[in-house]
């Protein structure tokens, strides 16, 4: 009787501990998934992200390529705009026309009170405008 209540306590023992061993793997298994999940939005983000720094990176060299073909073009306009002033000596000085567009007067207003053309006075509000 000792020996058979020994075997049914070790019995319920050993199927106690194969029911925890198997939840466990299960468990494990569960986690593994769930990690697995999360490591794989992880991933997909960090692709993600890269691709937006790529972009931003393209978008900053274009940008530095256009700064310099605007730089190539504005740098010689205070030469032009120098000879410009120094081609009419009868008109109202280029100077004061820059001053004009400094006080806000618009490009029909500087070819009249001033004798510019319609190009000299645009370029003038484009170099001395806000």
């Amino acid at each position: 009787m000792i020996f058979e209540a020994a075997v049914l306590v070790l019995g319920i023992l050993w199927a106690g501990t194969l029911w925890m061993l198997l939840s466990y793997s299960k468990n494990q298994r569960l986690m593994a998934a769930q990690q697995a999940r999360v490591d794989a939005l992880r991933d997909q983000r960090i692709r993600e992200l890269g691709k937006r720094l790529d972009d931003y990176q393209n978008i900053c060299v274009r940008m530095g390529e256009e700064l310099h073909e605007l730089r190539a073009v504005v740098a010689p306009l205070p030469d032009k705009l120098l000879q410009i002033e120094q081609r009419d000596p009868s008109s109202l000085s280029y100077s004061q026309a820059a001053k004009l567009v400094g006080m806000g007067a618009s490009i029909d207003e500087l070819t009249q009170a001033c004798g510019l053309t319609q190009a000299e006075a645009q370029l003038m509000s484009k170099l001395h405008g806000g």
